[in-house]
């Protein structure tokens, strides 16, 4: 797998396809195989681009002077962008990792000219109420070696994972997430700089950035699931010049597991109806 040196430290990614680039942008506790099913099917006719971010699911700790916010990640994925020297790019973004896409574009990335948005932490919902715990926990001495220690359990990485997906993540994969959280310190206080900076202002004022942002977005979101209303994606629809809103059936968070091949295809179609945009 190749790595690229950024200026917050080493970042593993995968590059596999040809053709007009796509970059996967996941959340946390999760790495770049979390788009795995989608790249399969992609891969034939698009550059899948997944790097592995600094969200817990890393196996190379950054920099110990790295800023690791929200926002800080946003311009690592553009810096990341630069160094490959990748533009006219896809950005397809998921749970954690859309609210870094919405950073990333707030703040202008002309890199980028197309965006799908499947379920993602949005508006005033970053983290979401019942997930707050996770933005004070790096602030409690021992609290996330304590939640790395449950995670042996591969019943407590199960019930992790339950309310992100209607289908059981691989043991394989599962394991893979979390290996480096679980088993390094340096990892752990990577994720914990993210998570103590979550705020849903910023979020919000992302938002409204947004409302200028007149390049076509994709908008995948089942109507149903935990975390993520699904008024959040009826929000976007109205508020982005020019998004579509695509219902996914049978899904919750995490559709490359729930609805690969759904989600892939919706993908697929999107890129080539504004291939020129």
């Amino acid at each position: 797998m190749p790595d690229v040196e950024l200026s917050a430290g080493t970042v593993h990614y995968r590059d596999t396809g040809q053709g007009s680039p796509i970059l996967f942008v996941h959340g946390i506790l999760v790495n770049g195989t979390f788009w795995r099913n989608i790249i399969h099917v992609l891969e034939p006719q698009f550059r899948c681009i997944a790097p592995d971010l600094p969200l817990g699911g890393h196996r190379r700790p950054m920099r110990a002077d790295a800023d690791l916010t929200p926002r800080g990640v946003a311009r690592l994925i553009a810096e990341f962008l630069d160094t490959l020297e990748v533009d006219n790019v896809t950005v397809v973004a998921n749970d954690t990792g859309g609210a870094i896409a919405q950073l990333l574009l707030a703040d202008g990335c002309p890199n980028v000219s197309r965006l799908v948005l499947t379920p993602s932490d949005s508006f005033d919902n970053f983290p979401p109420p019942s997930l707050r715990i996770l933005k004070y926990a790096p602030r409690i001495p021992g609290l996330l070696w304590l939640g790395a220690l449950l995670m042996r359990s591969s019943v407590v990485r199960r019930a992790t994972f339950a309310p992100m997906s209607r289908r059981p993540i691989p043991v394989e994969v599962a394991e893979g997430w979390l290996q480096s959280f679980i088993g390094d310190r340096r990892i752990r206080a990577d994720i914990g700089k993210f998570l103590r900076a979550m705020d849903y202002h910023e979020t919000l004022n992302a938002a409204e950035a947004l409302r200028n942002f007149a390049k076509p977005v994709l908008i995948l979101w089942p109507p149903k699931l935990p975390f993520f209303p699904f008024e959040h994606a009826r929000r976007w629809a109205e508020l982005l010049p020019d998004a579509t809103l695509v219902e996914v059936p049978d899904s919750f968070t995490y559709l490359p597991e729930d609805q690969p091949e759904i989600t892939a295809r919706a993908i697929q179609d999107f890129v080539h109806e504004h291939a020129s945009s």
